[in-house]
């Protein structure tokens, strides 16, 4: 059997860092990866949604990268997304990723054109190619790429034996156990959406990755703690706490990425910058709502952590 421990625990998706001129911030990404180091997660999800990769360029999704790897110093799992919208780009940055080390690359479906399934899998093998001593992560985002990772196509992709695991931001959790009983007992499923991790992992998720982790990690290693020792009726009190401040949080008119930079930059010191257009950055009326988030995350972790 596959040694999965490195991949069962709390991987937050990694945030993309920006100095004054919007530019990728190299101490930011070390700023950022030092943090999460001291906050005791499991790993990083680098190159993701969270980390704004439809709007960076191969270059700077290279550069974001080494700087995770620099700074983590083989002390946190690291998974590259590396899927962009041709093949050549993502074989590039699958190539670039096996290079620096990385435990596992990662890639959703192309997006855009609607392609039959045989041809999603030869994306996803011609990037696992590329990467040929690398685990691959299947990343199943249907709400957002428009695909659905079906049976049949995840059959035909465990064919590939470095396919290791489902990232399954999905939303019925049925998925995540689907999943897990095709794959074997040495397969990894990860929960993706976060608002559901207590579910994932009561239903066999081995561990989450996760777009607001990285504001809240306490909670989230709570949860994970609390469910695992099957103790449900308190992980779900920090479950709905957790979604709590997701909902405040997406109720500022700037991005939901831009209110977490935000907070970070008052709880925790870290200059993380905006949102990369087109997506929407804070505006100055969000301010009272982003100050109410931190007073829900401080609240919460002094109940439910400390």
């Amino acid at each position: 059997m596959k040694d999965i421990s490195k991949y069962q625990g709390i991987i937050p998706a990694f945030y993309a860092c920006y100095d004054e001129k919007g530019e990728i911030s190299p101490e930011g990404v070390e700023a950022l990866t030092r943090y999460m180091i001291e906050k005791g997660v499991k790993g990083v999800y680098v190159g993701g949604s969270s980390g704004e990769c439809i709007y960076h360029s191969v270059s700077e999704r290279k550069l974001v990268l080494e700087h995770v790897m620099k700074a983590a110093e083989g002390k946190l799992t690291v998974i590259a997304h590396v899927a962009c919208n041709n093949t050549a780009d993502s074989c590039e940055l699958a190539a670039h990723a096996e290079s620096l080390g990385v435990d596992a690359i990662a890639a959703i479906p192309p997006i855009y054109f609607h392609l039959p399934e045989y041809a999603i899998a030869q994306y996803w093998n011609d990037i696992s190619a590329a990467a040929p001593n690398t685990d691959f992560v299947i990343y199943n985002i249907p709400q957002l790429a428009g695909v659905a990772l079906t049976m049949p196509l995840f059959k035909e992709m465990l064919k590939n034996p470095r396919v290791a695991a489902v990232k399954n931001s999905s939303m019925p959790v049925q998925d995540i156990q689907m999943f897990k009983m095709e794959g074997g007992e040495d397969f990894v499923v990860f929960n993706g959406p976060d608002e559901q991790l207590v579910s994932g992992l009561a239903i066999g998720a081995d561990g989450g990755i996760g777009g607001t982790y990285g504001v809240m990690p306490e909670l989230y290693i709570k949860i994970m703690e609390l469910t695992k020792a099957g103790r449900l009726d308190e992980a779900m009190k920090v479950q709905y706490a957790a979604d709590a401040i997701i909902y405040a949080m997406c109720a500022c008119h700037g991005n939901m990425y831009g209110v977490i930079k935000k907070i970070m930059q008052i709880r925790n010191g870290l200059e993380l910058g905006g949102v990369r257009k087109p997506l929407a950055n804070l505006i100055p009326e969000d301010m009272p709502q982003v100050e109410k988030c931190v007073e829900m995350i401080d609240a919460a972790v002094k109940e439910f952590c400390q």
